[in-house]
């Protein structure tokens, strides 16, 4: 069965201002089955075909006379020379829409974009599913604590039960194994890993060592929702620091890992300078810190941290759908230890959020949002509690308790 995502409009939108558009992101979150639709009619090549990677490879300036656009080519970094066929016909003829594209190794993919057709191609990260796209929800806005977001979200709200939101910070978001429930998460996530160490990581010539690598990713996974600490991680795991450092860069370029970043100007010198780590998948984060059952999870000594992970993955999720390649996120934490655990930036305006696994939020969760007032230049928007409570209820004047359900 499959679950329509959101990013289908804003593929349509850049195919309308581009004339070639490129999907990105980690495997098996559904890009190919997502183009399949959105280009069904067009002349499709995937280059995981032998002969037709070989044609691409050998003959790339006959390539797309033999497979002419409008096309979708399906794992386009296996075929380099492509991009620059691409940007040759698209100087020539400047259509719209005429090149649709994917791949899941990211690192030759967007390379070659960057040399060859800046300018020239719109960009969408699509990640796993989320919560609305789960629930069959139309409602796509990007996630912000205004009055005017929640009343929008009100209007096709769906409610998400207790159980539920453990049973899929565990599972994932994986399409395969939310449309089969009976599908093994532990063998799933072992392929997976397995997959992206020996496919995507393996080609690339600074990883040498992929059981060191796939210690790196467990040892990340076991620092969700903390201040990223490359000593630590390189200590751990038995590298050296710039090692870990350029690992990490590849997590970080795959959509494993997101780095959330603080939020810092000039101004603030007393405020933390060091990003913090999060995986953009929980299940696989779970998977690999050997939470075996939900239960086990939400009873855990990390179930508060992976509840805040999966409500950014979530947030992150709703920008990247409307193609907002670099979502205004950050949190505030200075060296008096006040901490906001996410900001929201727009227009000169901080929203501050909190986000809290228990489901009785009491105003001193609000606490540090006051240290926004002395921002100069900036004015403190309205924020609230993220929980696992079922109702939308004013906490103060400013700030709500926020379901999960208006994620």
């Amino acid at each position: 069965m499959y679950i329509r995502r959101h990013a289908e409009k804003t593929v349509a939108t850049l195919a309308n201002m581009f004339g070639a558009v490129l999907v990105a992101g980690p495997r098996q979150v559904g890009k190919t089955t997502m183009l399949d639709r959105i280009t069904d009619g067009f002349n499709r090549a995937t280059l995981d075909d032998p002969i037709l990677r070989a044609a691409a490879e050998e003959q790339s300036g006959t390539f797309f006379l033999d497979n002419p656009p409008p096309v979708f080519v399906d794992e386009i970094q296996k075929a380099p020379a492509l991009f620059e066929q691409i940007k040759l016909y698209l100087d020539r003829d400047r259509k719209k829409g005429q090149f649709y594209l994917c791949g899941s190794q990211q690192f030759k993919m967007m390379k070659g974009v960057s040399e060859s057709l800046a300018g020239r191609i719109g960009l969408v990260t699509l990640l796993g599913l989320s919560v609305r796209e789960r629930q069959g929800v139309a409602f796509d806005l990007p996630f912000i604590p205004t009055e005017e977001y929640f009343t929008a979200r009100r209007a096709e709200k769906s409610d998400v039960g207790y159980t539920d939101v453990w049973n899929m910070i565990h599972r994932g978001s994986m399409p395969e194994l939310a449309s089969n429930p009976d599908h093994d998460w532990r063998l799933f996530y072992g392929a997976y890993v397995n997959t992206y160490v020996e496919r995507d990581v393996k080609e690339l010539s600074e990883i040498g060592d992929t059981v060191k690598f796939t210690n790196l990713m467990i040892a990340a996974a076991a620092s969700v929702g903390q201040l990223l600490n490359l000593t630590s991680l390189a200590r751990d795991v038995g590298i050296s620091v710039p090692t870990a450092e350029r690992w990490l860069s590849v997590l970080v370029a795959s959509n494993i890992v997101y780095l959330l970043q603080p939020y810092s100007n000039n101004i603030l010198k007393r405020v933390v300078k060091t990003p913090k780590l999060y995986f953009l998948d929980t299940g696989l984060a779970a998977y690999l810190t050997k939470w075996t059952t939900p239960d086990v999870l939400k009873n855990g000594a990390m179930a508060g941290v992976f509840f805040e992970n999966f409500v950014l993955a979530e947030i992150v999720k709703s920008y990247y759908n409307q193609g907002i390649a670099e979502p205004p996120l950050y949190f505030y934490r200075d060296k008096e230890m006040n901490e906001i655990d996410l900001l929201i930036e727009e227009g000169g305006t901080l929203y501050p959020i909190e986000v809290k696994k228990h489901a009785d939020p009491q105003k001193k969760d609000l606490s540090a949002f006051q240290k926004l007032d002395h921002i100069p230049g900036k004015k403190r928007g309205t924020g609230g509690v993220v929980c696992l409570y079922d109702k939308l209820i004013s906490l103060s004047e400013t700030d709500k308790v926020i379901p999960i359900s208006y994620l």
